[in-house]
């Protein structure tokens, strides 16, 4: 794996998900950017991950490149080197870019030859947050996860007091599934993991590392089962919020 040094930040128009027509328009304008300016292109897109900024930073960065440290594009797991860049380039540049989405999406692509290039956009919420759509979406990323051993957004619910995600058991959890897994330590509620989605009851909530905790807007889950996912999106925003 190689990777690409010394990139410029321009902004794009931010989406769902990359792969769509906007993301994919966007990511052809980054590499026109990067042709003009260092003679710079990237190949198809092996792995875009998509980090949700605050004040010009990344919330959760060491979780989120522990989660980037587990991926693997072509099959082979990141380099050293690959996952050092990418840590010092968002410490370092992310500060310092000339852009106006102080609290957008910063979007990581790795291509299939290994190379690597950051850029930022503004952040969209969610436009359906149905349980419907957060199902798709979950399975979308569970799509994802089975090429790149991670999946970005991850189904979960809290029933009877007990918080379950579906993801293997021998995953690792994309950064934001890690702080709520912390947080939900720290409450003594217990945490499993589930195959099927279809398993979960209660309060059903996603997790993602672009949106945060995002509950859905139908259900008929008990009181306290919904007020525990109400503390775990506080605690995301509490955290995503510090200066």
């Amino acid at each position: 794996m190689t990777n690409t040094k010394g990139m410029t930040m321009p902004q794009i128009d931010d989406a769902e998900l990359f792969g769509n027509a906007e993301d994919q328009r966007a990511y052809e304008d980054f590499c026109a950017n990067q042709e003009a300016v260092e003679k710079f292109t990237l190949d198809k897109p092996a792995l875009v991950c998509r980090w949700r900024m605050s004040h010009k930073k990344v919330p959760m960065l060491n979780r989120h490149i522990r989660a980037l440290s587990e991926r693997v594009v072509q099959g082979e797991p990141l380099t050293n080197n690959m996952l050092s860049w990418a840590k010092q380039h968002v410490e370092w540049s992310l500060a310092e870019g000339d852009y106006t989405a102080h609290d957008g999406v910063l979007m990581l692509v790795i291509d299939i030859n290994g190379n690597a290039a950051m850029t930022v956009g503004e952040y969209e919420p969610l436009a359906d947050t149905s349980a419907k759509a957060l199902r798709a979406r979950s399975a979308q990323a569970r799509s994802e996860a089975d090429e790149t051993g991670v999946a970005p957004e991850l189904l979960a619910a809290v029933n009877n007091g007990a918080l379950a995600f579906v993801v293997p058991a021998d995953e690792c959890l994309c950064g934001t599934a890690t702080l709520i897994e912390q947080l939900a330590q720290t409450k003594d509620i217990p945490v499993a993991r589930v195959d099927i989605p279809a398993q979960l009851k209660g309060a059903l909530f996603l997790v993602s590392d672009e949106h945060g905790v995002v509950p859905a807007t139908e259900t008929d889950a008990a009181e306290a089962d919904a007020a525990t996912v109400a503390f775990f999106a506080e605690g995301y925003e509490k955290l995503r919020a510090r200066r």
